[in-house]
C-alpha cells in the first residue's frame, strides 16, 4: 500500500470512531441500564438493525474464504448468502414475534423460561465457549492474516490493532455498534464493489472486451461450469454442497439455527419494536442478495484469469495452488486510493463482526451467568461495568489462543462451519419445538442438546469404521480423495436434526404421560400477521431468490 492508501484507511478509522463517540453521547441513556447498554432498547432504527446484521455476519471468512470457494467451486457457494435471504424472512415472520411477545432478550433466558435453569446454564456456558474459542478467534486470526498480507504490517500487530479497534466500538454498547455498523457496511459494500469492478474489468481487458458487462459475459463463458447453483453427485465439490440439500435439506437447519437461535444475530432486533425489527431483517435480506457480487464473483473472475496464464505464482502458497489467495491477489492490483478503500472494507468487516460477538459474550455472561450465580442484586450500572470487563477479557483470550488452533490449516469458513455444525441441529430442534409445541419438556431439550452433539460426532467419524458406499447411489455418501465414502456435512446436519425432533417428541410424550407439565410460551396466531409493506417486500425478496436459483440452476 502507498501513502494515499493509508490516508484513506485513516479517514475511515476517524469517521467510524468519531461517529461512534457522537452516537454514544447523543443517545446515552440517563438510566444507564443494562438492557439499554446490551440491547440498545428502542434506539435502533430498521436500517441500523439491517446494516448491523450484515456487518456482524460478513467478515474475513466471507471475503477471503468465499472468494476462494468461488475460485474452486463457483457460484454454488452463494447458497449460503441467498438462502440466508429467505431464512431472514422466516425468522422475521415466525421467530421474532415469539421473542418480543415473551420479552426474551437472550437465548439462555428463552431456554430458562421455556425449559429450566439447567438447560439454560448448560447452553449459556456452551455459547460463551463457542463465541470465544471458535468465532472470536477465527475472525481475529483470519482478519489479521488478510490485513497483514495486504498492508505488509506485522501479523501480531494487526491482530492486536483489530482487537483494540473492536473493543473501542464495543465498549459503547449496542447503540454504538448498531449505528457504526451502518458506516462499516457502507465501506464494506463500496470497497467490495471496487474489487469486483476491477476483477471484471481485468477479464474484459485481457480478452479484448470493453467494460464490466463484457467482463461478466466473458466470465460466464470461460467458466460456464462455475455458474451452477445445484451440483451433481459427480462434481468433486458435491461433498461441500450436496445437490438439492442446499434447497430442501440441511441448509435450512444451518441457516435457521444461525439467524434465528443465535445471540449475536438476534440481539440486534430484540431491543426494538416488532415492526422495526421486521423491517431490519427485511433490509438485511435485501443486502444478502447482493453479497455474492462482492464475495463470490471476484473469485470466479480470478479463476478465468488464472486459467489463461495470469497469477500463476501469486496463487501459490507453499508451492501449491491456494484458492484463498484469489481475493488478496486482486486487492494487490487495485490502483492507489482504491486499494486503501478495499483495505478499509475488509477491516470494517472484521471489526464489526468482532464487536458484535464480543457484545454477545458480555450480554450472556452478565445477564445469564453473573447476575444469576454471583450477584442477584447487582445494580444496573454494575452489570454494565461487568459487561465491559468481559468484553476486554474475551478479546485478550482470543488474541492469546487464536494462533494455536490451526485455523490457517482448516480455513476460517470451514473451521467455523465444522464446529458449529456439531451443535446447530440439536439447538434448532430445541428452539423450534420449544416455540411451537407446548408439550415439549426439559428432558427432551436436554436430549437435543447432548444427544444431537453426540450423534453429529458419530456420523462424522462413522465412515472410518463402516463402509457407506451403499449410500452412494442415493447421493447421501460421497467418495473422498482418500477413498472413503463420507456423508456430506449438510446432509449430516439434516439427519441429526430429524433424529433430534423424533427423539424429543418421544421423550415429551413419555414425560407427559408421567404428569410432567412443560412451561409453555405465550403465543397468539395474530402476532404472526405482518404489515402490507413488509409482506410486499418479503415477496419481492423471495421472488428474486427463486429467480436466481432458476437462472443459475
Amino acid at each position: 500500500m502507498q501513502t494515499q492508501d493509508y490516508i484513506v484507511f485513516l479517514f475511515y478509522f476517524i469517521i467510524v470512531a468519531g461517529y461512534g463517540l457522537y452516537i454514544y453521547y447523543k443517545k446515552k441513556s440517563a438510566s444507564g441500564g443494562s438492557k439499554d447498554y446490551f440491547l440498545a432498547e428502542g434506539s435502533l432504527t430498521w436500517w441500523a438493525i439491517g446494516a448491523s446484521l450484515i456487518a456482524s455476519n460478513i467478515s474475513a471468512e466471507q471475503f477471503i474464504g468465499m472468494s476462494g470457494s468461488g475460485f474452486k467451486i463457483g457460484l454454488a457457494i452463494a447458497t449460503y448468502e441467498w438462502m440466508a435471504a429467505a431464512t431472514l424472512i422466516v425468522v422475521a415472520v415466525f421467530f421474532l414475534p415469539v421473542y418480543l411477545k415473551n420479552k426474551i432478550f437472550t437465548m439462555p433466558q428463552f431456554l430458562n423460561q421455556r425449559y429450566n435453569g439447567t438447560v439454560s446454564m448448560i447452553m449459556a456456558v456452551f455459547w460463551l465457549l463457542l463465541y470465544i474459542v471458535v468465532n472470536l478467534t477465527s475472525i481475529l486470526f483470519l482478519g489479521a492474516l488478510a490485513v497483514s498480507s495486504i498492508s505488509g504490517l506485522d501479523f501480531n500487530m494487526c491482530m492486536i490493532g483489530l482487537a483494540v479497534f473492536a473493543i473501542i466500538i464495543t465498549l459503547g454498547g449496542m447503540k454504538v455498534i448498531g449505528y457504526t455498523d451502518v458506516v462499516q457496511v457502507f465501506f464494506l459494500i463500496l470497497g467490495g464493489l471496487a474489487t469486483t469492478y476491477l476483477a471484471l474489468n481485468l477479464v474484459s481487458d485481457h480478452f479484448g472486451g470493453s467494460g464490466i458487462l463484457d467482463g461478466f459475459a466473458l466470465v460466464q463463458d470461460k467458466a460456464a461450469d462455475h455458474f451452477h447453483m445445484i451440483l451433481k453427485p459427480e462434481n468433486e465439490n458435491y461433498i461441500d454442497l450436496p445437490g438439492l440439500s442446499v434447497l430442501i435439506g440441511g441448509m435450512w437447519v444451518i441457516n435457521l439455527s444461525y439467524w434465528g437461535c443465535n445471540q449475536y444475530i438476534t440481539q440486534r432486533a430484540l431491543g426494538a419494536s416488532l415492526e422495526t425489527a421486521r423491517g431490519g431483517l427485511l433490509f438485511a435480506a435485501v443486502l444478502k442478495l447482493l453479497m455474492p457480487i462482492i464475495v463470490v464473483l471476484p473469485g470466479i473472475a480470478a479463476l478465468v484469469l488464472y486459467n489463461d496464464g495470469l497469477f500463476q505464482k501469486e496463487m501459490l502458497a507453499n508451492g501449491e495452488l491456494n484458492p484463498d489467495r484469489a481475493y488478496p491477489v486482486l486487492l494487490s492490483l487495485l490502483p492507489t486510493g482504491l486499494k486503501g478503500l478495499s483495505f478499509a472494507a475488509l477491516t470494517a468487516a472484521v471489526v464489526a463482526s468482532l464487536a458484535g460477538k464480543a457484545n454477545s459474550v458480555a450480554t450472556i455472561f452478565t445477564l445469564d451467568i453473573y447476575k444469576k450465580l454471583f450477584d442477584k442484586d447487582a445494580s444496573e450500572r454494575k452489570l454494565v461495568n461487568v459487561g465491559k470487563i468481559v468484553i476486554v477479557i474475551s478479546m485478550v483470550l482470543a488474541i492469546l489462543i487464536a494462533p494455536h488452533l490451526g485455523i490457517d490449516k482448516k480455513g476460517g469458513f470451514q473451521y467455523i462451519q465444522e464446529y458449529t455444525g456439531f451443535v446447530s441441529p440439536g439447538i434448532f430442534a430445541m428452539f423450534l419445538l420449544g416455540f411451537f409445541w407446548k408439550k415439549t419438556t426439559s428432558n427432551a431439550a436436554l436430549f437435543a442438546t447432548i444427544g444431537g452433539f453426540l450423534m453429529s460426532i458419530i456420523l462424522k467419524f462413522l465412515p472410518k469404521y463402516v463402509d457407506l458406499s451403499f449410500l452412494a447411489s442415493t447421493g447421501f455418501s460421497v467418495k473422498t480423495a482418500s477413498g472413503i465414502y463420507e456423508i456430506p456435512f449438510i446432509d449430516r446436519v439434516g439427519f441429526v436434526f430429524i433424529a433430534c425432533v423424533i427423539g424429543m417428541v418421544i421423550i415429551s410424550f413419555i414425560d407427559n404421560r408421567r404428569g410432567v407439565v412443560p412451561n409453555g410460551l405465550e403465543i397468539d396466531t395474530k402476532m404472526f400477521k405482518t404489515s402490507t409493506s413488509f409482506a410486499v417486500g418479503a415477496l419481492i425478496v423471495l421472488g428474486i431468490t427463486a429467480a436466481l436459483y432458476t437462472l443459475f440452476w
